[in-house]
């Protein structure tokens, strides 16, 4: 069973954005999904109250502040959402519990300079690991086209990690969030720009990490 994990330490890059979408798509690939909340807001959980019922299920994943566990069995993808600030033994534990690491990252200056030390320390982890763990990055809010776009690519690269797809700013991700929504409990039409910007991440999130794993 892969565990998700959505991972930055700097806040208001769009992490529960990412995980709420990602629960989302898996649920609508037929899967028994849970969607976890390691953040003192709680903003993923919130999100899961307003979600309806007759809605494609996501189930809540139970995770204590002070220890992570593994999800319970029945489920067949968990993915969990990270607090800004994540360091430490506590970082260290949610590490070592997953098996693909999302790192959504904008593409300003400030953001990467601020990312820099979290994205060696998962290429220390992948490298300890040794394919136990596949680890890339989502831009958020950003124009495939711009310079930006570039900048943040080659840092990427020089970083080892793969860009899995740049997500646009567009407030779909905002009005759908509203109503405990997702891009696939919409029709399609609504939010054709969208999906195929999701295409990498979900190729990637849905292929087995090489090592094996329990649960």
């Amino acid at each position: 069973m892969p565990v998700i994990v959505v991972a930055n330490p700097k806040g208001g890059v769009g992490k529960s954005t990412l995980a709420t979408n990602l629960a989302g798509y898996l649920a609508a690939q037929g899967h028994a999904v849970m969607l976890g909340d390691t953040d003192r807001q709680q903003s993923s959980r919130a999100w899961l109250g307003l979600r309806a019922p007759a809605l494609r299920p996501i189930a809540t994943w139970e995770v204590d502040h002070n220890e992570v566990a593994r999800p319970p069995k029945g489920t067949t993808h968990a993915v969990l959402d990270t607090p800004a600030g994540l360091h430490g033994k506590r970082l260290d534990a949610i590490l070592k519990l997953a098996d693909h690491i999302l790192v959504p990252l904008q593409p300003s200056i400030f953001d990467i300079l601020a990312t820099r030390d979290f994205l060696q320390k998962l290429g220390e982890e992948k490298a300890v690991r040794q394919g136990e763990v596949r680890i890339g990055v989502v831009g958020m809010r950003v124009d495939a086209r711009t310079r930006a776009a570039d900048q943040l690519s080659r840092y990427c690269e020089e970083a080892g990690l793969p860009v899995l797809g740049m997500l646009r700013n567009t407030q779909n991700y905002v009005q759908l969030a509203a109503h405990g929504l997702t891009l696939w409990d919409v029709a399609p039409g609504r939010v054709e720009r969208d999906l195929p910007q999701w295409e990498g991440i979900t190729a990637f999130v849905t292929k087995s990490a090489s090592g094996p794993k329990g649960g």
